[in-house]
């Protein structure tokens, strides 16, 4: 099982040298991968009542910019989004994007993907809320004929493109892995997903859920062994005591990566995170 770091958008500040510490540092720890969030607005929530989420004080790095920075100070670690945010982006831009970082960075992007929640990002960015389910299950298709053909041709409900092509291509398919916990992510991370990214305990109804994505996996003719799965441990969620046992428990579930994210443990300086990632790995190796 490959363990992978969380990038602390929310604490970590906007200091370029905090970030390429934070990265420089858990790659030396050891450490085969991070993954950052992604949210393009936050939202205040002065004139929303009953809000929850993040809003307008909360830092999110752009995880496209983030990973073309971290490629240039990294040499190994995998670059993944967890989740972006994709029906509220263009396809042809996303498709651009990730084939750009994954060429400068060797081969290193895994791009993780979700849904959303935040309406106020979709409207704002002028992508019907409503829709968004439907839109990724044809974006996913029409990303993996960008990153193969020199030159596509596509007529969806959502996208059209005539006769035309990234270049440069990323020289491979890029894995595209879903977000989520519901049914419905769940059989279509079976049908179409080449990984899972759940955020829960291994527990009772995890193992339902990853029978359900082999189940589905194998009406789609597809190998279930074949599909990944990347756990997290939220640190300040989990007592310390049970963090191994955490790490066991999803490894006899099968998964393949675990994540470590240190925010909300009320570390009192950015720097503080890299410390207690480098400190961690070896309880869980």
């Amino acid at each position: 099982m490959k363990i992978g770091a969380v990038f602390p958008q929310l604490e970590i500040g906007a200091d370029p040298k905090v970030v390429r510490d934070w990265a420089t540092t858990v790659e030396a720890a050891g450490y085969s991968h991070v993954l950052a969030y992604d949210h393009v607005l936050g939202a205040d929530p002065a004139h929303r009542p009953g809000w929850t989420g993040y809003t307008d004080k909360s830092l999110f790095h752009e995880v496209f910019v983030l990973f073309g920075y971290l490629a240039a100070i990294t040499t190994d670690l995998e670059l993944v989004t967890g989740v972006l945010v994709l029906p509220q982006r263009q396809t042809a831009l996303v498709a651009k994007q990730a084939a750009e970082v994954d060429v400068l960075s060797g081969g290193r992007l895994r791009l993780g993907v979700g849904i959303g929640w935040n309406y106020v990002e979709y409207d704002a960015l002028g992508v019907p809320f409503e829709k968004r389910a439907a839109r990724m299950t044809q974006q996913v298709e029409l990303l993996r004929k960008l990153w193969a053909e020199p030159v596509v041709s596509y007529d969806g409900d959502f996208d059209h493109v005539e006769e035309a092509g990234l270049n440069p291509l990323p020289g491979r398919e890029i894995p595209i892995w879903f977000g989520g916990g519901a049914d419905a992510v769940l059989r279509r991370t079976g049908r179409i997903g080449d990984g899972w990214m759940p955020q829960s305990a291994p527990d009772d109804n995890a193992r339902r859920q990853v029978a359900m994505i082999r189940e589905a996996a194998e009406k789609a003719g597809r190998d279930p062994g074949s599909i990944g799965i990347e756990a997290r441990l939220s640190l300040g969620a989990v007592p310390e005591q049970d963090w191994q046992a955490f790490a066991e428990g999803w490894r006899e579930l099968g998964a393949t990566h675990l994540c470590i994210n240190t925010m909300n443990m009320g570390l009192a300086k950015p720097a503080d995170h890299a410390g207690v990632l480098s400190e961690v790995l070896p309880q869980l190796t």
